[in-house]
């Protein structure tokens, strides 16, 4: 069955292709992802999905199959923007197709992932792959600027509960089991306002605040590693003021860290690191961190505070087991086990909710927000066909394990 489920999607690749080029075509930054909603939400009904529906969020969710069991795979339909459409080698909002490869901004990040899950979906239901179980195919939205918050109001507000999801984030089509989380932090200093002409009768906040800089470089040299995850890391993204004029010593300075956290780190554990490491340096700042205030494109507002907990999917976990077995049995080989560099919605899925979530997504990741961003065909159908194939592999280890989902054993 396998290898006519691989033969079946080469069979179908134009349309597959055709329909990725196009959705790669429609501009959806974040916030602003309502027409390649709506056009993903009319792909799922022409192929035949028992149930579309768009929550309160925006979030677009299709249903193949009916029973107890939950799997849903997610992925994200918001992209980051172009600054720099000149220096492209063609237009990013086209979906070129040249040399094998598709080219546009989302075509890696991760609108691929989506164009091969709506048919492998229509795979499910036309062979009949799963019995006794759902398989949701969950386009989400808002994740480049505020990852995992369509998960948590999907989660939180219990639009789904899968037992197990996959993201289909760019992997290189291997299997990806975790990635460091991340933590938004600002910190602020006051001054007093005063001439430029005259600056010793004010307290200049940049003035104060600038040994921080070199103090949080100094930190992210000795942050923890974890032999899997990697090291943990802190970054200054942005530094500013604010003052009557630019002929005025600032009386306000602030900075904005990305902070990634490996195994073992929290929120808690990096804002005093920070604040240590801002003590040592003798800056006396305020640490906050900050909240996601922004609306999605319905409207919605879902405030939540900048943390993205580290996650991992154990080694030994069935959903692991049977994406090897899925792997094996439509490519012949072992597939590479590995993990995220960047953030994924699995920080809400998995490191707030405790859902099990698993990687595998077409494309290279490091071609993500870069200029010329594609995405192999041949990766595109041959995710689609894992994907087709995973949830009977995920139903028969489960099986085997004696893991039946929730209330019927640990997955």
């Amino acid at each position: 069955m396998t290898e006519a489920l691989l033969q079946r999607v080469r069979m179908r690749q134009k349309e597959l292709v055709d329909f990725l080029r196009e959705i790669v075509a429609i501009p959806s930054p974040s916030g602003g992802e309502e027409k390649v909603v709506r056009r993903v939400q009319q792909e799922m009904e022409a192929a035949g999905f028992a149930e579309v529906r768009i929550d309160g969020f925006g979030n677009v969710l299709g249903r193949v199959g009916d029973g107890p069991r939950v799997i849903a795979f997610d992925a994200h339909l918001d992209t980051v923007g172009v600054t720099d459409a000149n220096r492209w080698s063609c237009d990013p909002f086209t979906g070129r197709l040249h040399d094998g490869k598709i080219y546009g901004r989302g075509a890696v990040d991760q609108k691929a992932g989506m164009a091969a899950m709506i048919h492998a979906g229509r795979l499910i239901r036309e062979l009949g792959l799963v019995e006794g179980c759902q398989v949701w195919m969950v386009g989400s939205v808002l994740e480049e600027d505020a990852d995992g918050l369509c998960w948590h109001y999907i989660l939180q507000e219990k639009q789904l509960r899968p037992e197990l999801v996959v993201s289909t984030e760019p992997t290189a089509l291997r299997l990806n089991r975790g990635q460091r989380g991340r933590l938004e932090l600002r910190v602020s200093v006051e001054g007093r306002s005063s001439h430029g002409a005259m600056p010793e009768l004010g307290d200049n906040a940049v003035t104060k605040l600038a040994p921080a800089v070199p103090a949080l470089a100094a930190l992210d040299e000795r942050l923890r590693r974890d032999p899997f995850l990697g090291k943990g890391t802190c970054t200054v993204t942005w530094f500013g003021s604010r003052g009557p004029s630019l002929c005025a010593v600032p009386d306000h300075a602030e900075l904005h860290i990305d902070r990634r956290l490996t195994a073992g780190e929290s929120a808690e554990s990096a804002v005093a690191e920070v604040a240590d490491a801002l003590g040592e340096a003798c800056v006396e700042a305020t640490i906050r961190i900050p909240r996601f205030v922004q609306p999605s494109w319905t409207g919605l507002v879902y405030p939540r505070e900048c943390y993205y907990p580290t996650w991992t999917l154990p080694e030994d976990h069935v959903a692991l087991q049977a994406g090897r077995r899925a792997y094996r049995s439509l490519f012949g080989e072992e597939p590479e086990i590995a993990r995220w560099n960047f953030s994924t919605n699995g920080v809400a899925i998995s490191g707030l909710h405790g859902v099990p979530c698993l990687g595998f997504g077409p494309g290279r990741e490091e071609l993500a927000h870069a200029r010329d961003e594609h995405v192999p065909v041949e990766d595109v159908v041959k995710a689609c066909a894992f994907y087709a194939a995973f949830p009977a592999a995920y139903l028969a280890a489960t099986a085997a394990s004696g893991a039946t989902g929730p209330g019927g054993g640990a997955v």
